[in-house]
């Protein structure tokens, strides 16, 4: 694991886009993350209805979305507006 990139246990559900945000700190900067609805319910195979179940998924499936925003980091793959989004 790259210790340069760090992933601390904070996150928000924003109802309006239908993302959980959360951040990345990598070599001092703050990288704002999202991962939405549909990529959750995708990977816990369930249909997330309300915040509850959507952040129960995002919390037990944390280490394998941290590891693929990580690699996205990695590679530098950021949206346009600077973010690292993992979707559907």
């Amino acid at each position: 694991m790259n210790q340069s990139i760090l992933f601390p246990d904070v996150q928000c559900w924003d109802d309006q886009a239908q993302v959980v945000i959360f951040p990345a700190q990598c070599q001092g900067a703050l990288i704002d993350c999202m991962v939405d609805r549909l990529y959750l319910e995708r990977i816990s195979g369930k249909v997330l209805a309300d915040e509850s179940s959507v952040l129960s998924a995002f919390s037990k499936f944390r280490f394998d979305i941290e590891e693929e925003a990580q690699a996205l980091i990695e590679e530098e793959e950021f949206s346009a507006s600077g973010k690292i989004e993992l979707s559907g």
